[in-house]
């Protein structure tokens, strides 16, 4: 490219052929190649050859092949065409910019484009801003020149000897890699101090661009350089090798033995076999070997092929479950089913099971009986405190250190393919930023996808339809909904004091003696001790503190041996060392720990007993109410109360004064005395809506100053209208209430359809009433007065509360129960 005279720029003629320009522009005073192949273009030129070769340069919008007259930008640039040459398919034109102008009009006549236009020259300035800018451009152009080694270096004289400010702008234009749109603004832009800026700050990014790619040019020549210097040491070290007689591929083949006597699926022998083909290529220095070796070491090891054969005798199975636990029996049978099933249907999936209780009731050991009664191996996965999704998938290999995860684990320990999975407390994980693992889980627990598992480590497919998955949780709210929806839940409510014994007989003094170092007939706890061990000594759903306490015994007994207060040889006969009689226990284990108070806490006015679920099983809560002397109506609620059941109080409140006529109270009663409703203990969060009716008979047993039924507890939502609701864990609150010695138990007659499920005898023991208003309720929990209260308005005699209760109740017990739960930090109770 050489210096070149612009033409001067002659008068312009009103109307001028158009030439559309898709995605470029042509800007004055440059010269710029067109390839022209359009019918409406072709004709412009011709017309233009054939008088002053003027043409008008519009940029289009948009990409239509044949733009009207509307798709076509008002601002463009008249040229003149220097050059022309026809080629095959186009004509080839070399146009030079001569000055910017307007269309005032576009038209267009079948192929004939043609405008009116008028001259619209650029500012021409020259301040120390614009000079400013002008030596900005021949610096950046130096420095672009020095970098873009494929360019002419004529270039540079060139952009020395223009002395026009707006010349240079536009020819350093022309040149950059600037979008159409971009160069359009440029052309439109009025003020030459703007155009200069622009095309600074174009050229500047081009600098950089440049530099950065002559960085990294240099850099990857090094490294090019780095890699022939390693190649050329490799090739010295495998001769060297060759002459002390080292075989480079031994590991590598040994590693492709072991895939072929693994006798692994098609899919996962391919893979390992592509990686034992890289390792073969690499140095053992390199640290991507050891990466493949660990990778291929975890596809062998993988039990692909190995399953354990299953005990399908269902008889069998359940003589293994009855031995290794008490009760149970809905789980028991579900696990007989089973096996009755893939006895005759031998491809039957395993199910998906979730042992949902409180803790202590063999949730965890059960999984464990399954398993050998099964004839399979166990694995046991904690989930607690799980907040990242590579846990159960596994990490990428590109990670260092990765590994898979627990699944593919949890089979390479079993060793099979078909063992018993135990997910272990899946109610406790959680979601951390790493992801949610119980999305991973959806998969897994999913008898439709589980046989297509993919860990993120391995990279193939794993089949999980032969495991049998058993999670276990203390509670449903928490656990992810989809989760939920893929399992069989089985509920393990908690235990009865008869059950209690029996287990306690069976299997926890035995275990707990020999533990200690004693015979298994050691100890012997009568049966009188181990009914107020289980009543007066721990309070609990499960029977893990029962076992402590069997320990504690065990231990001073052991501690007599070992001190020589027992004879040894007493020891070989295997006679009893020690009988634990019920006025034993003070010695060995010190004062009971749970006093009967439930006559005494309902002995004054305003106390009713209510029952609640929590997450270690069923509890007592007593509410307390009293009316303030003096007031304004309003109420106070303590006891740590959430907001339902801060609603659920309001609302029994509300009741009672809708229907204050019919249950003989003062009209003004609310509204000249306050009212304070109080749950012990303070420090236990409680919510939950089956207080209501526990609430309403306290707060009008405080009214009535009327004693409640010691005997009787309660639960049921309340309505507005006095109605009573059902509620959930009816199990798990008549065992709790049992175990306060309650004998009457009042629960919504919705939820009567749950005492069947009940244990047999609680339901021998327990009378259970259930009810649709809450006057049935107070019918039963407070008799009739034998006179008004002296400080109220005398209340009419509600009926007789025998038609709430069944003929053969038994009267009010004497008894007063096992006495409640301290305020300890025990499980926030649904009440």
């Amino acid at each position: 490219m050489s210096e070149l005279q612009l033409t001067p720029i002659p008068p312009l003629p009103s109307i001028l052929p158009v030439i559309p320009l898709r995605d470029t522009v042509v800007f004055p005073l440059t010269l710029q190649p067109l390839a022209v192949n359009r019918a409406v273009s072709v004709d412009s030129i011709h017309r233009s050859l054939s008088g002053d070769r003027l043409l008008l340069l519009l940029q289009q919008i948009g990409d239509a092949e044949d733009p009207g007259p509307d798709a076509l930008r008002t601002v463009g640039t008249v040229a003149i065409i220097r050059q022309m040459a026809k080629t095959p398919g186009a004509i080839q034109i070399v146009v030079e910019g001569l000055v910017r102008a307007k269309a005032i009009e576009v038209t267009r006549t079948e192929n004939i484009l043609q405008a009116t236009v008028e001259a619209y020259p650029d500012e021409q300035v020259q301040d120390l801003e614009v000079d400013a800018y002008v030596q900005r451009l021949r610096d950046l152009s130096d420095r672009a020149l020095s970098f873009a080694s494929g360019l002419p270096q004529e270039l540079k004289s060139i952009v020395a000897g223009i002395d026009s400010p707006l010349r240079l702008c536009y020819v350093i234009a022309s040149m950059l890699d600037f979008k159409g749109h971009d160069k359009q603004q440029l052309l439109d832009e009025p003020r030459l101090v703007n155009k200069l800026r622009d095309v600074a700050k174009g050229l500047t990014r081009e600098v950089s661009l440049l530099e950065l790619k002559g960085k990294i040019e240099s850099e990857a020549q090094q490294e090019m350089s780095e890699a022939q210097r390693e190649y050329y040491l490799r090739q010295q070290l495998k001769a060297i090798r060759e002459e002390l007689g080292e075989s480079e591929g031994a590991e590598a083949s040994e590693l492709s033995e072991r895939v072929a006597q693994a006798n692994l699926p098609e899919h996962v022998a391919k893979a390992a076999q592509r990686e034992v083909k890289r390792l073969e290529r690499m140095t053992p220095a390199s640290p991507e070997y050891q990466m493949i070796r660990t990778y291929l070491d975890w596809l062998i090891e993988v039990p692909w092929s190995v399953t354990t054969e299953d005990r399908l005798d269902p008889v069998e199975a359940r003589r293994v479950l009855d031995e290794d636990h008490y009760d149970l029996d809905r789980v028991k049978d579900r696990i007989v089913e089973y096996l009755a099933v893939r006895k005759l249907k031998g491809d039957m999936k395993g199910p998906i099971l979730c042992f949902v209780g409180p803790p202590g009731v063999g949730k965890t050991s059960l999984g464990q009986s399954i398993a050998r009664a099964m004839n399979r191996k166990f694995v046991r996965i904690s989930l607690g405190g799980v907040r990242d999704e590579a846990e159960m998938r596994g990490h990428r290999r590109t990670y260092i250190g990765a590994i898979p995860g627990r699944i593919v684990q949890g089979l390479k320990q079993a060793g099979s393919m078909n063992p018993v999975f135990m997910l272990d407390e899946i109610d406790k994980v959680s979601v951390g930023y790493q992801g949610d693992p119980a999305a991973a889980l959806l998969e897994v627990l999913d008898p439709a996808q589980n046989h297509t598992f993919r860990d993120h480590y391995l990279e193939v497919t794993t089949d999980l339809s032969k495991v049998l998955f058993i999670a276990t949780a203390n509670q449903l709210g928490t656990i992810h909904r989809a989760l939920l929806d893929r399992m069989e839940i089985i509920e393990l409510a908690g235990y009865t004091d008869l059950e209690k014994q029996q287990i306690a007989r069976r299997y926890l003094i035995p275990r707990q003696v020999t533990e200690h170092g004693l015979p298994a007939t050691a100890v012997n706890l009568t049966d009188s001790a181990l009914e107020k061990l289980v009543g007066e000594y721990t309070r609990e759903a499960g029977v893990r503190n029962l076992e402590r306490q069997l320990g504690t015994i065990s231990r001073k007994v052991a501690a007599r041996v070992a001190t020589g207060t027992v004879d040894l040889a007493v020891i070989g006969s295997g006679a009893v060392l020690a009988t634990v009689d019920e006025g034993d226990l003070q010695p060995y284990l010190g004062p009971p720990r749970f006093r009967r108070d439930v006559q005494f806490r309902t002995s004054r006015p305003g106390v009713a007993t209510g029952v609640a679920w929590t997450e270690s099983g069923g509890d007592v809560l007593y509410i307390e109410a009293t009316l303030l002397p003096s007031g304004h109506g309003q109420i106070t609620l303590t006891g740590h109360l959430g907001n339902v059941m801060q609603e659920s109080a309001r609302a029994a409140v509300s009741h009672l004064r809708s229907a204050a006529e019919e249950l003989g109270l003062p009209a003004d009663l609310f509204k000249k005395h306050d009212l304070h409703v109080h749950v012990p203990a303070g420090a236990i969060p409680k919510d939950g809506p089956s207080a209501g009716v526990t609430m309403a008979t306290a707060i009008l047993s405080a009214i009535r100053k009327q004693p409640v039924r010691s005997d009787v507890a309660m639960t049921g939502e309340i309505t507005l209208s006095g109605a009573v609701l059902p509620v959930g864990g009816i199990r798990e609150k008549a065992l709790a209430a049992r175990r306060y010695g309650i004998t009457t138990f009042i629960l919504p007659e919705r939820n009567a359809v749950d005492i069947p499920e009940l244990p047999e005898e609680v339901r021998r023991d327990m009378t259970f009433v259930p009810v649709k208003l809450l006057d049935e309720v107070l019918n039963i929990a407070l008799p009739p007065l034998a006179a008004p209260a002296p400080s109220l308005s005398a209340a009419p005699a509600p009926p007789d509360a025998s038609a709430a209760v069944p003929a053969d109740e038994p009267p009010p017990s004497d008894d007063d129960g096992p006495e409640p739960l301290p305020a300890d930090g025990s499980p926030t109770p649904e009440a």
